[in-house]
């Protein structure tokens, strides 16, 4: 997640919610059906976090733009979404005279005019390996993408992954891809979800509000209080504003959604008795420095993000 800076804000159950109109897409002779989510296996997507750390640690110390580090991490996600049956591509972009990469993986199945997009950024800062930040996120989506794959999932709606490139300077990679679509391409993209930092060690449990964001993200935020509700963890939530990549697709009018385990900000007294943790210490100590590395991670936080996204991308899938 990129520094926070000053921005003007952006322009029942879940079944029911499935026939929102900027998410409908099943025939007028069926109604959508949300299939069962699953649980996924926390040291699954740890092992996805281990091999982002020695990516890092065998390039210099991080994964950052125009850095080997980031193009390894790259090359490793996409080596397991090719290996299980992803239509996937690399799209080049160049900023500050270094080449950057975002990561696109299609599942081949379902419409492909109704597309459901979840997303993170794949980069660290220069300081670190950012393995919450945001490792943690690109894991637990490669681990239910991968998911995915093992369960030989037909959705009704194609799910679409990304992965962002330069986020860290500006959310530079989700911009370029949301401009490189036509109109067309953009109107397929019925809802977007981001997860930036899902792993944060004095972890909370937040929501992107819809309040303000596109018509339809209602929907992408309520699907997430359910996967939270299905846990049995309360959440809160929050305005990220233009702090992550969902801001690129907002702007483009594409309803958005995301959680979020906390960045540098404190958390309160009355977050830790609602969640655990340590009052009046950052939610992530480590944030955009050397320390954010695999010991940087609460492994409860990240199980119980991680089946979020499953649980929202399973019953939104239709």
């Amino acid at each position: 997640m990129k520094l926070r800076h000053p921005r003007a804000a952006l322009p029942a159950m879940v079944a029911a919610l499935l026939t929102a109109a900027s998410l409908a897409s099943a025939p007028a002779t069926a109604a959508p059906t949300a299939l069962a989510p699953p649980d996924i296996p926390v040291a699954n997507i740890q092992a996805h976090l281990n091999a982002l750390q020695q990516a890092a640690s065998r390039n210099g110390g991080n994964r950052a733009h125009g850095r080997p580090g980031y193009r390894a991490s790259v090359d490793y996600v996409k080596g397991r979404l090719d290996a299980a049956g992803y239509r996937t591509r690399i799209q080049e972009f160049t900023y500050n005279g270094y080449r950057g990469y975002n990561l696109i993986a299609d599942w081949p199945y379902g419409d492909p005019n109704n597309v459901l997009m979840a997303g993170g950024h794949l980069d660290s800062v220069t300081a670190g390996p950012g393995i919450n930040d945001n490792g943690s996120g690109s894991a637990g989506l490669l681990e239910v993408a991968l998911t995915v794959s093992r369960e030989g999932l037909r959705p009704n709606r194609q799910l679409r992954f990304g992965w962002w490139g330069a986020e860290e300077l500006g959310l530079v990679g989700s911009r370029y891809y949301v401009n490189s679509l036509t109109s067309t391409e953009r109107s397929r993209i019925r809802g977007y979800l981001n997860f930036d930092m899902i792993g944060s060690p004095n972890p909370g449990y937040f929501v992107y509000s819809a309040s303000g964001q596109p018509s339809g993200s209602a929907t992408l935020e309520n699907a997430l209080r359910a996967g939270f509700q299905a846990e049995g963890v309360p959440i809160e939530l929050t305005s990220v504003g233009g702090r992550s990549d969902h801001a690129s697709f907002a702007r483009a009018g594409i309803p958005v959604g995301g959680t979020f385990s906390g960045a540098e900000g404190y958390k309160s007294s009355a977050q830790a008795r609602k969640w655990g943790g340590t009052a009046g210490a950052p939610f992530d100590r480590c944030y955009h420095r050397s320390c954010d590395t695999t010991s940087n991670i609460s492994s409860t936080a990240l199980d119980r993000h991680t089946d979020v996204i499953a649980h929202a991308v399973y019953s939104l899938a239709g």
